[in-house]
């Protein structure tokens, strides 16, 4: 079996002839689709409709091969510098459609009569959900001139507040056992076995960030206000409300869910104090332990072993699934091992042309790496689900994009947790379930509170960086509740998260989604059996076309129904009794 992806099957190089053919024909396709779309007036709307989406189809499959080409073979060797310049080169030729691809979906969203065009014809009928995004979203644009206003504005504004965060977080010195580190590596030690490890990491990391505390401050400051400002420009209700439509999903939907988790949240404070107790702290768990390892689980596995176990449960599971699994492994869709050069983590990146996946993890034989293989094929799955829509059907949303991946991980944690004998090994497994699950539960609706308070006073007051470390404490407080120590908690969780930095605002909530909504599915699996099947792929083919809402009811669920999401808390909750009752045998 190849450890390593085999990329043959897209070019033999970036001086393979197809490769410079399709650069040069993405160069020519950008060029002709520019002049086509400033001459959209005087051309009858359905032909021109009809050839701006065959423009943009072709658009798209040239970038993505190209693109997934060079980005594969940069995760492979981040110092390859022929990918570096060819990514770049296909890059700066895609940026030179965005202003024609700006102006068609100007010129399609104005067509009075465009519902009845797309009906009229079987390649627009396709595209109908597109132009209905297209069409919403033009409600919100500010005109050709107020665009290219913001964007520029942005390049001195959010976009350099962010960038000094990024730099600052980066770069700052961290004082540790007698020598400097940096915060990456520093906030890694919370998971090192050693509790004086794990105790004097934390107090160093919160260290360090006083002397970037105050400069970072200004960056959410600047950052949030620019959004706040963006939104009322632009019409939107609020920050949220403009995060809400990106993700295709109703505020319904969101105060369903996190009315599910209020009511689960004391269940989650209880795994927390018996995490806390049987590492031997009376208050609630320190922040310090919040991912302290628990039980043991020292067998490993070779590739070959890993590829075995997941066709063995997928093929009781569904084979379509064990097929597309088997299809990864004999065909070289995985890149396995760590090696210098090689991109950290794990990833999957669908190659539309090929209706195949390419798989990057870092596998070192534990079960861990079983199950991020696990996570990964599910994302291939979902790519392979979507094999037969039109490329500019292929983008679903956040909140859903964990849906086949989280999914697989429910189906090799519940049966590896049932097969364990070993009392030592099934605390383990169930104990990173939960502390995974405590992140996007407990964590990510402190981040989401937290965000929200920033919006509700940023508009009107300067906050500075003491006032921010107050809101963060009483997020986490509301969020962790008596299951954490009060006296040992993250006053600057702020200061090292990107996502209150980046473009999306209330880059939290969808975690919790993507959990939550996977487990709910698993649930229904788990009450109706194989005839679910048909239904979740059916779903999953929907997600680029429906909202997320539309998408579920395609598996007959309604998202707005706090019970759903209270299937998805109870698996957890049912975890948490069997976690309480293990620390209980042992004691």
């Amino acid at each position: 079996m190849n450890e390593r992806w085999n990329l043959d099957s897209l070019y033999h190089g970036f001086s393979d002839p197809n490769f410079t053919g399709d650069l040069q024909a993405l160069k020519v396709a950008c060029g002709r689709f520019d002049t086509f779309t400033k001459s959209l007036e005087e051309m009858d709307p359905a032909h021109a409709l009809r050839q701006g989406v065959e423009s943009l189809e072709e658009i798209a499959r040239l970038v993505n091969q190209l693109a997934e080409y060079a980005s594969l073979r940069q995760a492979a060797d981040t110092g390859d510098a022929e990918a570096n310049s060819a990514m770049g080169q296909v890059m700066a030729v895609y940026s030179q459609c965005a202003g024609a691809d700006a102006r068609f979906q100007a010129y399609a969203a104005e067509l009075p009569n465009l519902d009845a065009l797309l009906e009229a014809d079987e390649l627009l009928r396709q595209y109908q959900f597109y132009f209905r995004q297209v069409r919403e979203g033009s409600r919100y644009l500010l005109g050709s001139q107020g665009e290219d206003i913001m964007a520029r504005m942005q390049l001195s504004g959010s976009s350099a507040w962010s960038d000094l965060q990024a730099y600052l977080t980066s770069t700052v010195e961290v004082d540790y056992d007698g020598g400097i580190t940096n915060l990456s590596a520093i906030r890694n030690l919370a998971y090192d076995g050693n509790p004086a490890v794990r105790k004097a990491a934390y107090e160093a990391e919160l260290a360090c960030y006083d002397k970037i505390k105050d400069s970072v401050a200004f960056a959410l400051n600047s950052i949030k206000l620019e959004t706040i400002n963006a939104a009322q420009l632009r019409g939107y209700e609020s920050p949220l409300d403009k995060a809400l439509k990106g993700a295709r999903m109703q505020r319904a939907t969101l105060d369903a869910m996190f009315a599910a988790i209020d009511e689960y949240l004391p269940k989650f404070w209880a795994y927390l104090k018996a995490k806390a107790k049987a590492l031997g702290h009376e208050n609630g768990l320190p922040w310090y332990d919040l991912f302290a390892p628990m039980g043991t689980s020292g067998k490993t596995y070779t590739t070959e072993e890993a590829r075995d176990y997941l066709l063995n449960l997928f093929g009781q599971f569904d084979t379509e699934l064990r097929d597309m699994v088997a299809e990864a492994f004999a065909n070289a869709w995985i890149d396995f091992f760590p090696r210098p050069g090689k991109t950290g983590g794990a990833f999957s990146a669908g190659i539309e042309k090929l209706n195949e996946s390419r798989i990057l993890t870092n596998f070192d034989g534990s079960f861990s790496d079983i199950v991020t293989l696990a996570h990964e094929l599910g994302h291939a799955f979902h790519n392979h689900i979507l094999g037969d829509q039109r490329i500019l059907n292929r983008d679903y949303t956040m909140p859903v994009a964990e849906t086949a991946s989280t999914f697989n991980e429910c189906v090799v944690m519940n049966a590896a947790i049932a097969a364990a004998t070993d009392k030592e090994e099934k605390l383990a497994l169930i104990e990173s379930q939960l502390s995974d699950a405590t992140q996007i539960i407990c964590d990510i609706y402190s981040r989401y509170r937290f965000e929200s308070a920033v919006f509700a006073n940023r508009e009107n007051d300067f906050l500075p960086a003491d006032r921010l470390c107050e809101m963060m404490l009483v997020a986490e407080m509301q969020s962790y509740g008596d299951g954490l120590d009060a006296n040992v908690l993250h006053p600057y969780m702020w200061v090292c998260k990107s996502h209150y930095y980046g473009g999306v605002s209330f880059y939290n909530f969808p975690y919790a989604f993507g959990g939550l909504f996977a487990r709910g599915l698993y649930a229904q699996y788990e009450k109706e059996g194989e005839s679910f099947l048909p239904k979740y792929k059916k779903l999953l083919h929907e997600t680029p076309v429906r909202t997320v809402e539309e998408a579920a009811r395609v598996a007959d669920i309604d998202l707005t129904d706090k019970a759903f999401w209270a299937q998805g808390l109870q698996i957890l909750s049912d975890e948490i009794d069997q976690f309480l009752a293990l620390l209980e045998d042992k004691s």
